[in-house]
């Protein structure tokens, strides 16, 4: 017996979730300037939690009226996810004034191959070949997109505070495909959302931070970044309760491309090594997309 889908719409179905992951990386390929560009007029944790507060405002619009049905999984999911955005957000954002891009950009890049070894290490779940394949054409396509520039690391203190946030990034990921099988998406995500704003809005006096200074992008920054990061959070919880989260890596190594692409269209030069980058970093989420139908389709 087979488990072969027979029709077209139910192919698009299922395809569904992992087209929105890729919509997610596009949103975060287009985040980068805006953090960059807020970060003149606010320290870190204060924008952080100010863009948290706006996406958790978002979340609670869309979810107000089945907050009663909040239940102890969704609850105590949602406050874990949050509890390692922090982490993850906070110290990127923390890192950026320290390193160049390109060696963010890398740095972040390497939670592709460690998400698979802490789903093999914390749950047993081991890749299959055809993943392992994925997850190697998507680092080699990121050392090329990276190029020279982003692989000359001196581990300073904004290279270990961007590992660091690699590491929650891998966790983070791991985690939303553990909890969301079975919880509501929005709920869970305005869990995580209000976690990560009142985390940030408290370490922001502890870590000496003044006031935020007013200005026109800095408000434009916090409000547009909220809406889109609130978005992420809730299409994150939703596709990750059918894709694994080996694959989810696969698909978010999509991120530079986009991010290379919209530099490309402001005038910034494209090599040739790059766009072999790009172009192995599709050929990934393809193998990924390849190795998942031969999985749907074996004979059960």
């Amino acid at each position: 017996m087979s488990t072969l889908a027979t029709t077209a719409p139910a192919t698009h179905h299922r395809l569904l979730p992992d087209l929105s992951l890729v919509g997610v990386t596009m949103l975060w390929g287009a985040t980068f300037l805006a953090v960059q560009t807020a970060l003149q007029w606010s320290g870190a944790f204060a924008f952080v939690g100010m863009r948290f507060a706006v996406a958790a405002l978002a979340a609670w619009l869309l979810c107000r009226r089945e907050l009663a049905q909040l239940n102890r999984a969704e609850l105590l999911g949602g406050l874990a996810i949050g509890a390692v955005l922090y982490f993850s957000y906070n110290l990127q954002t923390l890192g950026l004034p320290h390193i160049p891009s390109s060696t963010s950009a890398f740095l972040t890049g390497l939670y592709v191959p460690l998400v698979p070894l802490l789903q093999w290490v914390l749950f047993r779940d081991r890749p299959s070949l055809a993943a392992w394949g994925g997850i190697a054409l998507a680092f080699v396509g990121l050392l090329l997109l990276a190029g020279a520039d982003g692989l000359n690391i001196h581990l300073g203190l904004g290279e270990w505070l961007t590992i660091a946030a690699t590491a929650t990034i891998a966790l983070e990921i791991c985690l939303i495909s553990r909890f969301a099988v079975g919880c509501n998406a929005r709920r869970m995500a305005l869990v995580q959302l209000l976690t990560v704003c009142l985390l940030s809005l408290l370490s922001a006096p502890l870590a000496g931070e003044s006031l935020p200074q007013w200005h026109p992008l800095l408000l434009a920054s916090v409000l547009a970044l909220g809406a889109m990061t609130a978005l992420i959070q809730i299409v994150m919880n939703w596709a990750q309760k059918t894709v694994p989260a080996t694959r989810a890596t696969i698909i978010y190594a999509m991120e530079p491309v986009w991010g290379g692409l919209i530099g490309w269209l402001a005038g910034e030069m494209l090599t040739g090594g790059k766009v072999a980058g790009a172009a192995l970093i599709v050929a990934s989420v393809l193998l990924s997309q390849l190795g998942a139908r031969k999985t749907e389709h074996a004979p059960v």
